[in-house]
């Protein structure tokens, strides 16, 4: 099994993700990214290749910084701890430090016992898969070890957490002044910059989940859980609600009667704004194949082009970056906004949403309104020989003719897993009685002709 994942390195602390793994992990990315071009002329002018580590408040976070920033300086690296700040906050700093890497210590949106590595290349970019496995095969052989002056020292990165608000204020096209936000941090690395970027860019800011102590990290708070911020929203009067993950790289949000607006209607209110106002790189959108048909309809109203990558916000930076993108992102809250960052960015996306009500004077119902979600069903059926599922002839009959019979009202999609047993049948219709009726006649035939 790989240990990296979509998103780096993930699992239980202390039971996959050990302090003996986060170090060795550390010295094998020193040896990988220390062979690039730019770091073979820093070492060659006698310099020291340079690190940003940062974290999430889980608890675990501490004693894997620890490991990761001992096993950096132990291969001659020279490590600037930023502390606890969001995933983004990270990227951006390796950027704007010209630093040679990054490393966050996150588990995003998982529960507290876990946690994750993710490893950033120079420019704050995430690494392609053939560099992790690179990284990988490199634990197990050679290590650097640098002795006298030439280990790395550790230092305190102070300003990492001011460089980052900045950045996020410069980016924004108009202020807040008079929107009230109601935000949820999650208990999360959000938990102090969003409050402050929002409060400095003139909102009235009403602040929830973020008391980080360790252990309450997503628990019950934060964009996977958003009752109650919904529930705030009206309660208070609010006029949005705006929602982190534990690290801060998605966002969701709630308009002021409690709806909720995900990933991709927040794409979609983005695209417009920013196609009108000349910034939509070629007038196109990057998205996933898991994204709303209504996504779909509601860009091509706008005289905007979709393009579909594979589930992952890896796939879509892959592709932005090739095309030179200005906007991408996934449903469930991962939107990327290059030219102000090089990752997903809760802080930044949510506050350009809040900014596009203030401009335009609209509220968050009203510039949602500019999609149409279709009722969307997912069904997993397991147990099946996932690998069959293309070329099955059964399988792609009835895909024909669910598609045949829902017409340009609605769409099918089936993904195998990349990790488990398994088949997913995603239907979307005009109807959420249409999209269950279709989705599990598709997941029956499915399960007969591929049952193991």
């Amino acid at each position: 099994m790989p240990l990296f994942g979509t998103d780096g390195v993930r699992g239980l602390a202390n039971g996959i993700l050990t302090a003996d793994l986060a170090l060795t992990l550390a010295q094998a990315t020193a040896v990988v990214l220390g062979q690039g071009r730019t770091a073979e002329a820093r070492k060659a002018e006698g310099k020291r290749l340079s690190a940003v580590v940062a974290r999430d408040p889980r608890i675990s976070g501490e004693f894997l910084v620890a490991a990761v920033s001992a096993g950096l300086a132990a291969s001659g690296v020279d490590v600037l701890d930023a502390g606890v700040i969001p995933t983004p906050a990270l990227a951006f700093l390796v950027a704007d430090h010209d630093a040679d890497f990054g490393v966050m210590v996150s588990a995003s949106h998982n529960p507290a016992p876990d946690n994750g590595i993710k490893i950033f290349a120079r420019g704050g970019v995430k690494l392609p898969d053939e560099v992790e496995q690179r990284i990988e095969a490199a634990m197990a052989g050679e290590k650097l070890l640098p002795t006298g002056g030439s280990v790395g020292r550790i230092e305190r990165f102070s300003d990492a957490e001011d460089r980052y608000a900045l950045h996020l204020l410069g980016s924004l096209p108009h202020r807040l002044d008079g929107i009230h936000v109601v935000l949820d941090c999650a208990h999360g690395a959000a938990s102090g910059v969003s409050p402050e970027t929002f409060n400095d860019a003139g909102a009235n800011v009403t602040v929830m989940g973020a008391e980080p102590d360790g252990t309450n990290i997503n628990d019950g708070v934060g964009s996977t859980h958003l009752d109650k911020l919904a529930e705030a929203v009206v309660r208070l009067g609010a006029d949005v609600g705006i929602a982190h993950d534990g690290d801060a790289d998605r966002c969701l949000a709630v308009d002021a009667d409690g709806n909720i607006v995900d990933g991709d209607q927040i794409m979609a209110i983005l695209a417009v704004a920013m196609k009108d106002r000349g910034h939509l790189t070629d007038n196109t959108l990057v998205a996933t194949v898991m994204s709303n048909l209504g996504l779909h309809k509601a860009m091509k109203d706008n005289g905007i082009t979709v393009r579909q990558t594979a589930v992952g916000d890896r796939y879509v930076l892959e592709d932005m970056n090739a095309g030179g993108y200005a906007l991408g992102g996934e449903q469930s809250g991962h939107v990327i906004m290059s030219e102000f960052a090089t990752t997903g960015d809760g802080v930044l996306s949510g506050l350009h949403l809040v900014a596009e009500m203030a401009r335009q004077k609209k509220t968050l119902a009203e510039l949602a309104s500019v999609m149409t979600v279709f009722p969307q069903v997912l069904i997993n059926v397991r147990d099946v020989d996932k690998d069959r599922c293309a070329d099955d002839e059964g399988v792609q009959d009835a895909v024909a003719a669910v598609e045949a019979e829902l017409g340009d009202t609605g769409r099918v999609l089936l993904r195998k897993s990349g990790t488990e047993q398994l088949v997913r049948v995603m239907v979307e219709a005009a109807d959420a009685e249409s999209a269950q009726s279709y989705a599990q006649r598709l997941a029956d035939v499915v399960k007969e002709r591929l049952a193991l």
